[in-house]
């Protein structure tokens, strides 16, 4: 086991370094300059470029970025008054990863206790409308339900407050209020999350009771429940949760329009502004935070595999 997450995370780092490089050489291709539309003459646009070495070769950038990557720096940007771009992505991070968690976490408990329902009541009345509303959660855009939650669990019911707060002692917002007002964004990211999992669960739950070996197990006396819990689920959980994975990364960078919405201060607006803004370094520091992000995700779940399933070995692939 040591052996293998060593081994993973040596090609987690080969792995964030051509992304890193990819990332980098693509932006280099966007025409202009980051200062490009600031109150500037030519001749200052010049001297900042040379300031912060953009008027270098690109190989001579290249060499200069990924050694102040291996040192923990990241350049800063230009265009939010000089910040460290670490600074800036490490202040957002929490702000979507909030929301994010909680809605993967709703989604995947919600989504696979339905999707497993479905299942052991297949073709029943109970099949055919958890199958709608995971029909309607893909089909309703994400933005179009936290509209409608806003305008009737907040301004109509008041249940719930219409943007996001965090804590602060000083204005009196405690945790549970921020709590609260993570509710609706988290519904409004997990809810095609919970259509797609109702899905997967349902068909690989199907699935794996009509295989030899569960026939064989209701035959020998193990009553339903028995060969569900014990046997049925954890074969149709190793296909659902490698779906999970790549639904993790795509909640936190697709939360644009529910950060919008809901007025929380995360990093997919920084991102969107990063790359109209054409601030390069901030743009490669998001980039490699949502790569960090994906690399250790996989990792994870490929170790739930043995978790799940004690006959998955993760060393030399033997079983």
């Amino acid at each position: 086991m040591f052996k293998y997450i060593l081994k993973r995370i040596g090609y987690m780092i080969i792995t964030l370094f051509l992304v890193l490089t990819v990332n980098f050489l693509l932006l280099q291709l966007i025409p202009g300059s980051p200062f490009d539309g600031e109150k500037v003459t030519e001749a200052q646009k010049i001297i900042l470029e040379q300031k912060y070495g953009l008027d270098d070769p690109i190989p001579v950038q290249y060499v200069r970025y990924m050694k102040g990557v291996v040192q923990g720096d990241f350049g800063i940007s230009f265009k939010l008054q000089n910040q460290e771009v670490s600074d800036l992505v490490l202040t957002r991070i929490p702000y979507t990863i909030k929301p994010g968690a909680l809605a993967l976490l709703i989604g995947v408990v919600v989504g696979i206790l339905f999707g497993a329902i479905a299942a052991m009541k297949r073709n029943s009345w109970a099949d055919h409308t958890i199958t709608i509303i995971s029909v309607l959660g893909v089909s309703i855009p994400s933005f179009v339900l936290a509209a409608f939650l806003q305008y009737f669990i907040c301004s109509k019911l008041g249940w719930l407050p219409l943007l996001y707060q965090p804590k602060d002692t000083v204005r009196g917002i405690s945790a549970m209020d921020e709590f609260k007002s993570l509710i609706l964004p988290s519904i409004s990211l997990a809810v095609p999350v919970i259509a797609s999992l109702m899905r997967y669960m349902r068909s690989e739950l199907i699935e794996v009771l009509n295989t030899d070996y569960i026939l064989l197990a209701r035959a020998k006396g193990l009553t339903r429940s028995q060969v569900i819990f014990h046997h049925a689920l954890r074969n149709a959980l190793i296909p659902v949760i490698t779906v999970v994975g790549p639904m993790v990364v795509s909640i936190m960078t697709g939360s644009l329009v529910i950060e919008q919405f809901f007025g929380v201060p995360g990093l997919s607006k920084l991102m969107l502004n990063s790359v109209t803004m054409n601030d390069q370094f901030l743009t490669l520091g998001i980039a490699f935070f949502y790569a960090v992000l994906y690399v250790v995700v996989i990792l994870v779940i490929d170790l739930l595999y043995g978790v799940i399933d004690p006959r998955i070995r993760l060393t030399g692939g033997a079983k």
